[in-house]
């Protein structure tokens, strides 16, 4: 199947409104969970999970922190302009986000028609200091744009203001503001490194019970970085994936989760991703280990959306990996930095993952052309089943844990 072909409309299903969770479970350890394996559907509770897989497989995590990106603006005619964070405009996240008294962002600007380019400023208080914080437009495209940040008091990074000063962005088909207690619930129990405008859903039912049970068990678990942006809730709009452009993501992955992947593969024990994103990234991984081979493009990783179409397929999963190793071994650095854009449609022939904990997505989404690239047509039967077992769906909502065909 070539995936520049493939009709969004043929990846799609009747969701009604009232299968979304607008709010998780009070314990999220209860949800359901579907396993799908070799053609069979199965149903459980989440905290089972550690039963549902071999010893010594690997579970990866996406270690992702939702900002509070979210910034309102209120113009001298009252009018409230939104800002909404989604990437830096130079430099990782983590620099963006210590930046102190200036800093510049790609932005998603809500009632931008309203805003004539003059500077905006919004004042609060931060550790008992006032903060007068201006925002400037620099350039605009449709609803997006490039902004600056500048703060008067220089000794306090943008990460903080944002804490203080930022809203906590919740998914738009959730049709509610956010509240209080999203503070808690939209973040994962393992969420370390900020730069997030979405949470990796797939690990919000973790608790550290399943996290006990999971190390009884004897899996081991393992950690990356891919900052979720917002085109992952983007709608695809084009007749075909040729016209659709993929989010870019920002990732980062330490030289000690390479050489553990690595130990797993040739060992052929199963590495289960937890998230789409933890699988975007490891399958990521393997395409700039072959553009590495290959000498193809920069010193930083930089997966485009149709690399896994177009480059060599008969590489291993083991050279690939090692090396990306020896890269930063060459370099002297202990991680691997850069960004993906990959697009994973039927088509796609999987080089590392062999399962996948996942939520419920959205129709026409490119989420639910990854989950049937995985497993294939089956994708039907188990939304099926999900929708006539009162199961949740979307990203409050109940998981998967699928096996690769």
């Amino acid at each position: 199947m070539n995936a520049k072909e493939i009709s969004i409309l043929d990846y799609t299903y009747h969701l009604p409104e009232e299968k979304i969770a607008a709010y998780p479970l009070l314990n999220r350890d209860q949800s359901k969970l579907v396993v799908y394996k070799k053609g069979e559907i199965k149903e459980t509770i989440f905290e089972n999970l550690p039963s549902q897989i071999a010893a010594q497989s690997m579970m990866v995590f996406n270690n992702t922190k939702v900002i509070h990106a979210r910034l309102h603006f209120q113009k001298q005619s009252g009018a409230t302009i939104e800002v909404f964070c989604l990437e830096p405009a130079k430099g990782s996240h983590e620099q963006a986000l210590q930046a102190l008294g200036y800093c510049q962002w790609h932005c998603l600007l809500g009632n931008v028609k309203r805003w004539k380019g003059e500077t905006l400023k919004k004042t609060f208080e931060v550790n008992g200091k006032e903060i007068c914080l201006q925002v400037c437009l620099v350039s605009k495209d449709g609803p997006y744009g490039i902004v600056t940040f500048e703060w008067n008091e220089k000794e306090i990074p943008f990460g903080q203001l944002l804490n203080v000063a930022g809203q906590l962005p919740i998914p738009p088909y959730l049709n509610r503001e956010t509240e209080e207690n999203d503070e808690k619930v939209y973040q994962t129990v393992y969420a370390k490194y900020e730069g997030s405008v979405a949470a990796p859903t797939a690990g919000l039912h973790f608790t550290a019970k399943v996290f006990e049970e999971i190390n009884k068990a004897q899996v081991s678990t393992e950690e990356l970085t891919l900052h979720v942006g917002a085109g992952t809730f983007l709608p695809v709009k084009s007749a075909n994936m040729a016209g659709h452009e993929m989010h870019k993501e920002s990732v980062l992955v330490s030289k000690k989760s390479l050489e553990n992947i690595i130990k797993k593969l040739k060992n052929h024990e199963a590495i289960i991703a937890v998230g789409t994103t933890s699988l975007r990234t490891i399958e990521s991984l393997y395409w700039q280990g072959v553009k590495t081979l290959a000498n193809i493009g920069s010193s930083q990783m930089d997966v485009q959306q149709w690399d896994p179409y177009e480059l060599p397929q008969d590489i291993s999963a083991i050279d690939a990996f090692e090396a990306l190793v020896q890269k930063l071994i060459k370099e002297n650095s202990l991680h691997i930095f850069g960004s993906t854009q990959i697009l994973i449609a039927p088509g796609y022939a999987f080089k590392v993952v062999d399962g996948l904990l996942t939520n419920f997505h959205q129709p026409n989404s490119t989420l639910l052309l990854l989950v049937a690239a995985f497993i294939g047509e089956d994708w039907k039967r188990i939304y099926q089943y999900a929708l006539e077992n009162n199961f949740r769906f979307l990203s409050f909502g109940d998981s998967s844990l699928l096996w690769r065909n």
